[in-house]
């Protein structure tokens, strides 16, 4: 069925090619072998009104580029182009999500072109490393590789040139995360030391919310993550000497996920395998050449692991198996305090329910109170106090830094708080009257943590990151077949079974 304005929803169509998700210029059975249709009154669009939206694709992929850019910029810098940049970004994903545009095709040359341009910038903008010399030519080689092959195997797909592409861009950045650890042994970045030796503390069978860190060049005697962070990511260095290898295998896990997550289940419009591939293939390939990502290799920031997480929750809820899927985002909270923040928002949608929205909370107190039993004055002080008392870093580009640096005005927490709640806010109003798919609510995941990061004291490359690969992850979500927007629970097989799933 086709939406029209009474839904509130916009459509993407350059042409008929609703087996792609932003597709455009695919070759598709049945509108004739080897045609390209372009958007036309038969489309039942109407020119210039509320369902038609010609330049949606180009807009996501210039803010993609623009964001990413100017992130792999502001490590370790602060400017105010950047902070207007991701405004900017938060504002059009803002929109998105109120118009709801589908993106259901885009211009046969858009996804190549936001690959090359993703390598471009990657190579020209300043790019912050501690790998020099062969190490650094050889990992950006590789991300050289993966992003030219992904544009020419995506310019033209067919189900294996997808499944090409996709495969090159998971061994591809599991080659660059070779190439970082091996290259950089030793990050000077308290980040990589804490987990380090959170690592082998938690092999001793010690407390690490209460050791004091060797050799850390910022935090000195805290544990600022919570536990299940260091939980997941010890093993890469038990058995590999670094975190890193670790932080490679959860990335594995996120491309995974996606894959998972962009094939086609009972209620989801007619596919095809090359659709499938090509859902898949786009944001894993984009994620992996997106700008900064030797920086977050390098660096051993943790947000892959708790895209991971996300990604294999949302696999979980669309195969019908929500209450499995409490396990993978409890996981993901126990390993990031921001996380709680999608809690509120998954109380209101139904296909989960409040009940496992509140099991997630209880799950993830379960999984954190060894630690918290263990040493209640160190954890709190560690993963909350430490954090609300810790002095603004000059470097994150944030209206925070921003009334600081520019005009010395520190703003009071009640003030980002009210920011911060107002999109916490809008969101769940949306969620709840809309009762929206799964990939607009992981879309407002990402706005919700957007707007979180821009207020924030301490938002660096990796937090904005992490709502950049919601976004992506989304993508992949097929469409449902005969969606009606507004209707809270769609009458598919889909929507029957979650219906079942959330009564039950």
């Amino acid at each position: 069925m086709r939406s029209t304005a009474a839904d509130g929803v916009v459509e993407e169509r350059w042409g008929r090619v609703p087996r792609f998700a932003w597709a455009g210029g695919v070759p598709t059975r049945g509108n004739g072998a080897g045609s390209r249709q372009t958007s036309s009154a038969a489309d039942g669009a109407t020119p210039g009104g509320p369902s038609s939206f010609p330049y949606a694709a180009c807009a996501l992929a210039v803010g993609w580029l623009a964001c990413l850019g100017v992130l792999q910029w502001s490590v370790v810098r602060f400017r105010t182009a950047i902070v207007l940049t991701l405004t900017a970004g938060a504002v059009g994903l803002g929109l998105w999500l109120w118009r709801r545009a589908e993106i259901r095709s885009a211009p046969p040359w858009l996804v190549p072109m936001v690959l090359l341009a993703s390598v471009a910038i990657t190579w020209t903008v300043p790019l912050f490393s501690y790998l020099g010399g062969g190490a650094l030519t050889a990992a950006l080689t590789v991300l050289t590789v993966v992003g030219v092959a992904g544009a020419a195997l995506l310019a033209a797909p067919t189900a294996a040139r997808a499944r090409a592409a996709y495969g090159i861009a998971v061994v591809g950045h599991v080659v660059t995360a070779a190439v970082a650890t091996i290259g950089d042994p030793a990050p000077k970045i308290d980040v990589w030391v804490t987990l380090q030796q959170a690592s082998d503390a938690l092999a001793r069978g010690e407390n690490f919310y209460d050791l004091t860190w060797t050799d850390s060049p910022g935090i000195q005697d805290a544990f600022t993550y919570l536990p299940w962070t260091a939980v997941l990511l010890a093993p890469g260095r038990w058995l590999g000497g670094d975190v890193r290898w670790a932080l490679a295998f959860w990335s594995v896990v996120l491309f995974a996920g996606i894959w998972a997550l962009s094939r086609p289940r009972p209620g989801d419009a007619a596919s095809t395998p090359c659709a499938s591939a090509f859902r898949a293939a786009v944001p894993v390939t984009a994620l992996v050449v997106a700008p900064g990502t030797l920086t977050q290799v390098d660096q051993a920031w943790t947000e892959p692991l708790l895209a991971a997480g996300i990604v294999w929750w949302a696999v979980l809820v669309r195969r019908g198996h929500a209450w499995w899927a409490v396990v993978p985002l409890a996981l993901a909270c126990a390993s990031k305090q921001h996380l709680a923040l999608l809690l509120p928002l998954l109380l209101l949608w139904r296909p989960f329910g409040a009940r496992r929205a509140v099991a997630t909370g209880a799950l993830t107190g379960v999984l954190i109170a060894p630690w918290f039993l263990a040493s209640p004055s160190d954890f709190v002080n560690d993963t909350v106090t430490l954090l609300l008392g810790f002095h603004p870093i000059r470097f994150a580009n944030t209206w925070y830094l921003w009334f600081l640096n520019e005009h010395g005005v520190t703003l009071p927490f009640w003030v980002t708080g009210l920011v911060v709640l107002g999109a916490l806010a809008a969101a769940a109003w949306a969620i709840h009257r809309r009762q929206p798919e799964l990939g607009e609510l992981l879309r407002w995941f990402a706005f919700v943590l957007l707007v979180a990061n821009l207020v924030n004291k301490q938002a660096f490359y990796n937090q904005f990151w992490l709502s950049a690969a919601l976004v992506a992850m989304s993508l992949a979500v097929p469409v449902l077949s005969g969606r009606a927007t507004d209707d809270p629970e769609p009458a598919t097989p889909q929507g029957d079974a979650a219906r079942r799933a959330t009564a039950s």
